[in-house]
């Protein structure tokens, strides 16, 4: 089904770095039939801020609820939901699994037509943990649907409105005076901007591929002390940087651990951090035809833009 400025796009997760950003671009690029779903209200709250002409509503779609009927007439789904980092299992189930269940039932009952659907580039990484079994989990619910579907498995992301990852690190170390590296730093990352990735989220509702799966990686290597230190460059934050051990590093986040919920860095991604994964880079600039934003200048974007770096989510 051919999409014009005027479809009915359901966006389920869409208070999140993804979710936000995805926003932006979508009302950039002329969309303006747009439903955002999320249940964290703090972030919505700023999401119908920003965009106060877009559908916003407060729900957890993980459950049945009076949101499911904005899915009819609607021509696509981009599902962005998603639990990335909690001490509970059970978080990992429902906002991962049980949301994916729910959003694709509905999907199947008001007959729409195709889903994006966010998956994680871990689904194909070393790693062991709940978000990771829980994102493969969720990947399979998607391809075994019924729906047509493209499944879009990014990296690391960074960008506007990042509560976790880089937009914390860069927080955190303007608070600090030395900031821990573990080990030796010497960690590769393939880190992509928020900003592209959306533009590939769109043109692939654009192409509607049928049945693909895209690996979508930063485009370049970065170590992760590198990254540290073009983040302390760009906000001009005065921390030292140090290496400790890496055992060192992991009792401190075991210590944060007891006294956070929902600590924005734990013990098992300090684990995937150092394991060593390097992922598949497609050409995605050629194959969904965007432009790719280098690294130093997606920082410096995420950082210092005057409209959205200020705005900060809630974990």
């Amino acid at each position: 089904m051919k999409l014009d400025k005027n479809s009915r796009i359901i966006i389920p997760g869409a208070a999140g770095l993804v979710g936000q950003n995805l926003i932006v671009q979508l009302k950039k690029q002329g969309y303006n039939n747009l439903v955002a779903i999320d249940k964290f209200t703090e972030n919505l709250a700023i999401l119908r801020k920003i965009h106060p002409d877009i559908t916003a509503i407060d729900a957890d779609v993980s459950r049945p609820g009076d949101w499911q009927a904005q899915f009819k007439d609607a021509q696509m789904v981009l599902m962005l939901q998603a639990q990335i980092g909690s001490k509970y299992s059970d978080d990992f189930i429902r906002n991962n699994v049980e949301s994916a269940e729910c959003v694709l039932a509905t999907m199947r009952e008001y007959s729409v037509p195709y889903v994006v659907h966010i998956s994680s580039s871990v689904v194909e990484s070393v790693a062991d943990d709940d978000y990771t079994n829980t994102k493969k989990e969720q990947e399979r619910l998607v391809v075994e649907s019924g729906l047509k579907y493209c499944v879009l498995r990014p990296t690391l992301m960074f960008g506007w409105f990042d509560r976790k990852h880089l937009g914390w690190l860069s927080r955190f170390m303007q608070q600090i005076p030395v900031f821990p590296i573990p080990g030796n730093g010497r960690y590769m990352r393939q880190p992509l901007y928020a900003k592209d990735f959306c533009n590939i989220i769109i043109a692939a509702m654009e192409m509607q591929p049928e049945n693909e799966i895209y690996n979508i990686t930063g485009r370049e290597k970065v170590d992760y002390i590198d990254m540290i230190r073009c983040i302390r460059d760009t906000v001009k934050a005065k921390t030292w940087i140090v290496n400790i051990p890496y055992s060192l590093f992991w009792i401190l986040l075991k210590i944060y651990a007891l006294f956070s919920n929902n600590p924005p860095f734990t013990a098992s991604q300090l684990k995937a951090l150092v394991g060593h994964d390097e992922f598949e880079l497609i050409p995605w600039w050629d194959i969904f035809n965007i432009e790719s934003t280098s690294f130093a200048a997606a920082i410096e974007e995420t950082f210092l833009d005057k409209t959205y770096s200020h705005y900060v989510l809630k974990f």
